[in-house]
């Protein structure tokens, strides 16, 4: 696996976006970022942290899958039960495929009924939401 064949995944997947944050690191979130979506996972396209690709575990998973030799917690998104690979090839690529498939759930999950509206919403209906501004 590698983050090519990752980023092709991730962006099959429902709602799944993709924005550059924080100097060289690729995000994928559920939903718009700028309307509420949430992040997904993480890539270091630096080469200079110590894991390539973090995600969203779960509590169900994150505790099996810090056993792994190669994952760790997620630096500064443990505490949300997020994992990190120290190389792509940690776990094979259809349990990777498959963590993030559960992952994917977890975050939609955690969206707003109103955020999951509205990305139901067939794409050329779909108008992003104004935020109205406090007087």
């Amino acid at each position: 696996m590698n983050i090519d064949l990752l980023r092709t995944y991730l962006l099959g997947l429902p709602h799944v976006e993709e924005t550059m944050q924080w100097g060289d690191n690729l995000v994928f979130w559920v939903g718009d970022k700028t309307i509420g979506g949430k992040m997904l996972a993480l890539a270091d396209l630096s080469g200079e942290a110590k894991a390539v690709f973090s995600f969203c575990a779960g509590p169900e998973r994150y505790h099996q899958l810090l056993e792994i030799d190669g994952i760790i917690p997620a630096p500064y998104l443990a505490r949300a039960y997020w994992v990190a690979l120290e190389s792509y090839d940690v776990l094979p690529s259809r349990d990777l495929k498959d963590e993030l498939l559960n992952g994917h759930g977890i975050v939609y999950n955690k969206l707003t009924r109103k955020m999951r509206e509205l990305l139901a919403q067939p794409k050329t209906t779909k108008k992003k939401p104004t935020k109205k501004r406090a007087l």
